[in-house]
C-alpha cells in the first residue's frame, strides 16, 4: 500500500508491506513464530536533515491486553518502553518494522494503528503533529492458525481518538489534530 502526505509543502509517501512471515530467522524471530505477520512501512520524502526527521507512533488492540480488547495501549520499541516519548521510533526517514508473536496460538484479535508524524525542532513545546496513518493486525483463530489483517488507511478521526489517551500518557507533549491537507 502507498499512502502520499505532504510536510513542509512537499510530498511524500508511505510504503507499506504487510506479509506472513515464512521464515522468522531472516527477520530475527525465533522459529515458533512462523506465520505471524511482520510489517515494514518506509518514508520516502524530499526532505533533507531536519526536515527528513519524523517518527512513528504506534497503538495496539489486542484481546490479550489488559483491557480484553476494549482499548488501544502504546506500543512502544521494546528496548524504549520507558521513555518518556510517545514515538516508537524516530530519525531521518525512519522505517517502522514489527513483527508482534505470541508463545501460546490462543484465540486472540492484534489490530495496530501506526501513525507517522512530525514534530517542529523551533518550538519550546514538544508536539506531535500526524501526517499519515494505517491500520494491520492478525487475527489467531481456536485451532491456531494466524490470518493476517492487511493495511488499511486511517482518517483523522482516527487519530483524534487516540488524543485524549496520548495527552494522559505523554503530559509533557501536545498532539495536534490530523490535518492531511494542510500542507505541514
Amino acid at each position: 500500500m502507498i499512502l502520499p502526505f505532504t510536510h513542509d509543502g512537499e510530498t511524500g509517501r508511505l510504503s507499506v508491506e504487510i506479509e506472513q512471515v515464512d521464515d522468522p530467522s531472516t527477520i530475527g524471530k525465533h522459529p515458533a513464530t512462523q506465520g505471524f505477520p511482520c510489517c515494514t512501512a518506509t518514508v520516502d520524502h524530499p526532505g533533507k536533515g531536519y526536515r527528513a526527521m519524523f517518527g512513528w507512533v504506534q497503538f495496539v488492540r489486542s484481546t490479550d491486553n489488559e483491557s480484553g480488547g476494549a482499548d488501544f495501549d502504546m506500543d512502544p520499541f521494546v528496548l524504549f518502553e520507558d521513555a518518556p516519548s510517545p514515538y516508537a521510533f524516530f530519525g531521518l526517514a525512519p522505517t517502522l518494522f514489527d513483527a508482534p508473536s505470541r508463545a501460546m496460538r490462543q484465540p486472540m484479535a492484534w489490530l495496530a494503528h501506526s501513525f507517522l508524524a512530525h514534530t517542529p525542532l523551533d518550538g519550546a513545546q514538544r508536539c506531535v503533529l500526524p501526517l499519515a496513518g494505517f491500520s494491520w493486525g492478525f487475527d489467531v483463530d481456536g485451532t491456531g492458525g494466524i490470518a493476517v489483517r492487511p493495511a488499511a488507511a486511517l482518517t483523522a478521526a482516527d487519530w483524534d481518538g487516540h488524543v485524549p489517551y496520548l495527552s494522559t500518557r505523554h503530559p509533557a507533549w501536545t498532539f495536534d489534530k490530523w490535518q492531511p491537507t494542510a500542507g505541514r
